[in-house]
């Protein structure tokens, strides 16, 4: 998986859609890895739209990105996009001229309900995919194997109502996805692909433009933990997390916990109280706030995206990066059918980081 030879960069045409801080630092790791020289020219780069979420945590670390994306001299455009009743509509009514005249779209999450109507709009001639986490994995399967475009965390379980009504518009999304001889198809990604379907040019993320801009970090001793929403999305019980945190802060000597942008604040203050360790909120991703550092020589994570990027980011330091299994009986009874074959999959898959062997049985005893 490489860039392409002689492929355009970002430029006038080119449209971005955002709705995490994530996704708008892989839209930078796209732009930067298709540039010249690793840098565009004044009034070269892309137009970025962020389709804001309501989330407090999520628009915090969204408007610290734009600022970044700013400097590397690209123009954003903000969207209010959930503001109220008619916020779809404006921001949909908003846009529209914009899709049109777009030769080139580039989005950070296919699963996306706003990114699926938008797709309906434009006739650009290519479309990329940058990663929105380990759920570029199952976008990727999904689309190899015609199926419909659900996130991993909701497969299994029956369709609601709003999912039966907007059935024909995600359809009509995972066509535009599909390669044509008209229309070409690139993900832009650090997650590991196995199957590329077909007439798809994968290309990857080896996050060169956070390893450019930032660090490289001073290493601390001792242990930093990354938090999770599985407690949030429904797939793990709280309180079995919450074990699994004292145990292995207790066992590798951790000392903070960098709380996932979705994690309820409930659950943080429970967590801070029981455990000991001090939760940090960051304002940035993780990546580029490892990299900034101070960073623990230890980095613990539970199966989640950073198992791929933090290695990725922190190549050529010191920094190891621990994994920790999820146990079959830590999950919840709302839990999907493809919970835990998708997380031992993220691990598994997962390269340069330690695993570790035993702490999953000893938590879950």
């Amino acid at each position: 998986m490489s860039p392409r030879a002689g492929s355009p960069g970002p430029g006038p045409g080119t449209l971005a859609f955002v709705e995490s801080p994530v996704q708008l630092l892989n839209v930078l790791e796209w732009a930067h890895a298709h540039a010249p020289d690793g840098q565009w020219p004044p009034g070269a780069g892309l137009t970025l739209v962020v389709l804001s979420p309501v989330d407090p945590m999520t628009r915090g670390q969204l408007r610290r990105m734009a600022e970044l994306a700013r400097e590397e001299g690209h123009d954003v455009r903000w969207e209010e996009a959930r503001g109220g009743t008619l916020a779809p509509f404006q921001t949909v009514g908003g846009l529209t001229s914009l899709l049109r005249r777009a030769r080139r779209v580039v989005m950070g999450d296919p699963f996306s309900r706003y990114v699926q109507l938008l797709l309906t709009l434009t006739k650009a001639s290519e479309l990329v995919v940058v990663d929105d986490g380990t759920a570029t994995m199952e976008f990727v399967t999904q689309l190899a194997q015609g199926e419909r475009l659900v996130r991993w965390h909701r497969k299994g379980g029956r369709p609601a109502p709003r999912d039966l009504l907007f059935a024909p518009v995600s359809s009509s999304a995972r066509r535009r996805l599909t390669p044509t001889p008209e229309r070409t198809v690139e993900i832009f990604s650090s997650m590991p692909i196995e199957k590329i379907p077909d007439g798809v040019t994968v290309t990857a993320n080896d996050f060169a433009w956070t390893r450019a801009r930032f660090g490289p970090p001073r290493v601390a001793k001792g242990a930093d933990m990354v938090g999770t929403s599985l407690v949030e999305t429904g797939v793990v019980d709280a309180d079995r997390y919450l074990d699994a945190v004292r145990t292995l802060a207790k066992t590798h000597g951790a000392t903070r916990y960098f709380a996932h942008r979705r994690e309820s604040t409930e659950k943080l203050h429970r967590l801070a109280v029981e455990t000991g360790l001090e939760v940090v909120r960051p304002d940035l991703p993780l990546e580029l706030i490892a990299r900034r550092g101070p960073v623990g020589r230890t980095i613990l994570s539970f199966p989640s995206t950073v198992v791929h990027t933090l290695p990725l980011a922190l190549a050529g330091t010191e920094v190891r990066v621990a994994v920790c299994d999820i146990d079959p009986a830590w999950l919840t009874t709302k839990a999907s059918p493809r919970a835990q074959g998708f997380l031992s999959g993220v691990t598994s898959t997962a390269r340069d980081v330690h695993r570790l062997p035993g702490t999953s049985a000893v938590v879950a005893g």
